[in-house]
């Protein structure tokens, strides 16, 4: 049976918001360090907190990574984690989301992907969420990831070299590389992260899948918003839809034709 998460962004998306739902899931935080530990990288530490965003529980996920002073390329992180003892699985999708962060980064600069500096991508945080992100995935077992269509709310944010209009530059360019469902969004602030987008871009397919629930996982965004600021995962066995085949029937079959 192929084990799926389903990504329920009806609240967007960030790097914290996805460790917290998988923690929220299940995942074990001692764990979690424990694989983030093969990283060679100090200065970190990952806390979960059981809080509440309007009238919805979950975990949020503590990432304290204080801004370090160097800069890092993509060639630095690729040598960080190709360095590490992480499974190869690990590696691969860590490597995948960062690749595309990078792309979508040196597009709104006008740089190549290698001369971008990881100012809010490079941080020390987007590493942990990031390789969290895919280290959870494997601790869970998922197989397989899915995702509803991003809200995109509107806007400015303040970031590193003065203001962007939202959604970020960064984030459009990744939503627009995965052909990504988006719905409008009345709220004036920043409901998709590039580092969120990233993940769902390197790794989901965006629609629905037909599941038999197992579990529900809800992560909790930093800020309280005027709606539950919570990204639900849900976590189930992969159904065929109505009225198909099984997969492997199918293989089956035109093997021996």
């Amino acid at each position: 049976m192929t084990k799926a998460l389903y990504f329920d962004c009806f609240s967007g998306i960030s790097g914290d918001m996805t460790l917290g739902a998988l923690l929220d899931l299940g995942l074990s935080l001692d764990e979690l360090r424990r694989e983030l530990a093969k990283l060679n990288l100090s200065g970190w530490k990952i806390a979960a907190r059981q809080e509440m965003r309007g009238y919805i529980s979950g975990t949020r996920a503590l990432v304290d990574a204080p801004e370090q002073h160097h800069h890092r390329h993509l060639a630095d992180i690729r040598l960080i984690i190709e360095s590490s003892t992480l499974s190869e699985r690990v590696k691969a999708q860590s490597m995948h989301i960062f690749r595309l962060l990078a792309d979508a980064e040196a597009k709104v600069h006008g740089l190549s992907p290698d001369e971008v500096h990881f100012h809010e991508v490079g941080a020390l945080d987007a590493i942990i969420d990031i390789v969290g992100t895919a280290i959870g995935l494997e601790l869970l077992e998922i197989d397989e990831v899915f995702a509803s269509p991003l809200p995109l709310g509107s806007g400015w944010i303040q970031a590193a070299h003065g203001w962007l209009p939202l959604p970020a530059p960064a984030t459009l360019n990744l939503l627009a590389e995965a052909g990504a469902p988006t719905v409008p969004d009345t709220l004036r602030t920043e409901l998709v992260t590039p580092t969120g987008a990233a993940i769902l871009a390197a790794l989901a397919t965006f629609e629905r899948p037909s599941l038999r629930l197992q579990g529900v996982g809800y992560g909790l965004g930093m800020r309280e918003l005027e709606r539950p600021n919570v990204l639900r995962v849900w976590l189930g066995e992969r159904l065929p839809p109505e009225g198909e085949e099984r997969p492997e029937e199918h293989h089956h079959h035109h093997h021996h034709r």
